[in-house]
């Protein structure tokens, strides 16, 4: 007495659905293996797996994947990945248009390349350079004095009176404040030293 027919539909428990994928998947490609020596086929099946996203194919010994999406798109006069190369090619030309943007930005700061500018342009271009000289120097001063924390906080962790902290950060070039007139004046502490 046969088997009765299985109904089509979803099989709910994921372990049985994933064994019933591999019985079928190994089934279709025997299936596509003999086709292709029996009748001389080319025959190309890719398959994802709906519970592991695993991609599993087969293709003939005698062509390629990509000799079977060549073929499709001559049979089908169509062009699979032509929207695609295009919207890459508009990619392409976007970031080449910045990269020659920045480049050019870059060469102008160094002075270079200030031919076509107009006199507009030009102050923009001594406003950024300005802007940035301004800045450079607070970066600085930032960073000696954030050394000269480090230096004093490392003195007392090992054992140094106050003093000795206090006066490390004296003598640190971090005693400079911003004047308000674009540099920096010293500011003076008084040296607390016993000797």
């Amino acid at each position: 007495m046969g088997r009765g027919k299985i109904e089509i539909k979803r099989i709910d428990n994921q372990t049985n659905r994933q064994v019933t994928y591999s019985k079928r998947r190994n089934g279709i490609f025997k299936k596509a293996e003999e086709l292709t020596v029996l009748c001389d086929a080319k025959v190309s099946i890719i398959m994802l797996s709906g519970s592991t996203n695993k991609l599993h194919n087969y293709v003939s010994k005698t062509t390629s994947t990509k000799e079977m999406f060549d073929m499709y798109q001559n049979t089908l006069k169509t062009d699979l990945w032509k929207s695609h190369y295009e919207r890459m090619q508009k990619t392409l030309k976007e970031l080449e248009e910045k990269n020659y943007e920045y480049r050019r930005a870059i060469r102008q700061r160094l002075g270079h390349d200030l031919n076509g500018l107009s006199f507009a342009e030009l102050h923009s271009l001594e406003d950024k350079i300005s802007s940035s000289l301004d800045i450079i120097p607070y970066g600085l001063v930032e960073d000696h004095y954030n050394e000269g924390e480090y230096e004093s906080e490392v003195a007392l962790a090992n054992g140094a009176s106050n003093l000795y902290a206090f006066r490390n950060h004296h003598h640190h070039p971090a005693n400079l404040y911003h004047n308000g007139g674009g540099g920096f004046a010293p500011c003076y502490m008084r040296d607390l030293s016993l000797a």
